[in-house]
């Protein structure tokens, strides 16, 4: 026979009927789908798990984040704490399905087999037996995805590493979203609550772990997680919500604190990513054919070219020495070409149009590293003052444009490498302008840009390299 889990809360913390409980998450639905819709579904969501007539608003937040997802989404990683029984580690069930208002959710029994294995992780039946920090999300899965299958973990008391391996573990592709379960701050006066929860949404947002502790998010743990797992993914983060009980349904004098937020993988750098074999084999051969010919490879974009590389794009190429100096670099700022096109003239400048250096020859080519950087479209950045500009500034995210005086200078995001502090950072920007370490005006303009980028080598015997490469790029 089939293990099931039967509801805990149903009737208490949300109605037990099913008719009761499709009305009032469809209101509650209703209600969030004001929010303006996202093209990309996100990977996360973290939603709150108390009463509904308290949190379920600010939970349909995230859930309205899925509203295309049904047929997208089959399996569903929830992830909460364990308000009732202290243990250490991360538990799973053995239930093979789970029972709610009229309808049964089966578990994924392979996936969490496979967890097993892992450090810190085992069966716990008891963690599940009264828990509702799990339970109350799967209504919203229900109601927004309609057919899934489910991996629910409770965790005890774990470091982030380990519960950070469980997502990588089971991070999937497309078809699998994951659900961090967490409350804010509990039982502060409405003001202190306010106070204390837009700190801790600042320090989520910032993937500052380091910063979360029980009093303020009751999911200090998975939410921990969750944001070393991102961090190292380079995720982006998007703040759905944050209220508490006395906004929703509660009195002021004790509240407890609700916040929802979606969590994106970065898409731009898994598509430039898949492509990257190809960059690298791009300006490789534009350089040889530089050795070659004196002019950079002549490629067209034909039927069996990457999309990506059909499309406009900007890049830098940058060589380095064996022992890590800058032998060239030269790329653009704005797409005004076909990617394919602006790798392959900026591969043969590195190497034979930087200013900085003689053309390069061909004894130098073993060990020599190259990398291609595909740049983001840059964003304006708006700043009061200088101080302003170096508070946005993101170390080891941003790379910059600045203008001021008919002067105009650029630094790829990989200088933080070398220039870690942001005051360091800006001066050096401004001298490779032309301009004074100092220099700040009301007309000082900056953009900031993100860039993805592939690391690879020239190669010893550069032609047979070439010769043997698989060129997906030309038709």
């Amino acid at each position: 026979m089939t293990a099931i889990r039967y509801p805990a809360v149903a009737g208490t913390f949300y109605p037990a009927e099913r008719d009761a409980l499709e009305r009032q998450l469809k209101s509650f639905m209703s209600e969030a789908a004001n929010d303006p819709p996202t093209a990309v579904l996100p990977k996360v969501i973290i939603g709150p798990h108390a009463g509904y007539v308290y949190s379920g608003s600010v939970a349909a937040r995230a859930y309205a984040r899925l509203t295309a997802a049904r047929g997208k989404i089959s399996r569903v990683v929830l992830i909460g704490p364990s308000h009732y029984l202290a243990f250490r580690g991360l538990a799973v069930d053995t239930a093979e399905a789970w029972a709610t208002a009229g309808c049964t959710v089966q578990l994924v029994m392979v996936a969490i087999s496979g967890q097993r294995s892992l450090p810190m992780v085992g069966e716990l039946d008891a963690a599940y037996q009264r828990e509702h920090a799990l339970e109350v999300h799967v209504p919203f899965h229900q109601q927004v995805l309609g057919d899934f299958r489910l991996v629910p973990i409770v965790a005890g008391e774990a470091p982030p590493e380990a519960v950070a391996a469980v997502f990588n573990a089971l991070w999937g592709g497309p078809e699998t979203l994951i659900v961090i379960s967490t409350d804010l701050s509990h039982y502060l006066d409405y003001a202190t609550c306010r106070s204390v929860d837009q700190a801790t949404a600042e320090a989520i947002e910032r993937f500052d772990l380091d910063v979360l502790g029980p009093s303020q998010a009751c999911g200090a743990i998975p939410t921990r997680g969750l944001l070393l797992e991102a961090r190292r993914r380079r995720m982006t983060i998007e703040r759905l919500d944050l209220r508490n009980s006395g906004d929703t349904a509660g009195p002021k004098a004790r509240v407890v604190g609700y916040g929802a937020w979606a969590l994106y993988e970065d898409v731009a750098r898994a598509a430039v990513e898949a492509i990257g074999e190809d960059l690298m084999a791009l300006a490789r051969r534009s350089i040889v054919s530089g050795l070659d010919t004196g002019k950079p490879a002549h490629l067209t974009i034909g039927q069996r070219t990457e999309p990506l590389l059909a499309q406009p794009g900007a890049a830098f190429v940058t060589l380095r020495r064996r022992d890590g100096t800058l032998r060239g670099c030269i790329g653009s700022a704005v797409a005004i070409r076909p990617l394919i096109a602006d790798v392959v003239q900026h591969a043969f400048n590195a190497a034979f149009r930087d200013p900085r250096f003689p053309s390069l020859e061909w004894l130098e080519l073993p060990g020599l590293a190259l990398s291609v950087s595909v740049l983001t479209p840059p964003e304006l950045m708006r700043f009061a003052d200088e101080s302003d500009l170096l508070e946005q500034l993101r170390p080891g995210i941003d790379g910059l444009i600045i203008e001021d005086l008919g002067r105009r200078s650029l630094l790829l995001p990989s200088v933080w490498q070398e220039v870690p502090d942001p005051h360091q950072f800006l001066a050096l920007l401004r001298l490779k302008a032309g301009l004074d370490a100092q220099h700040f005006s009301p007309m000082f303009r900056a953009q900031r840009f993100r860039s993805i980028e592939v690391n690879g080598k020239m190669g010893g015997d550069a032609g047979a390299e070439f010769d043997r490469a698989r060129w997906r790029v030309l038709g």
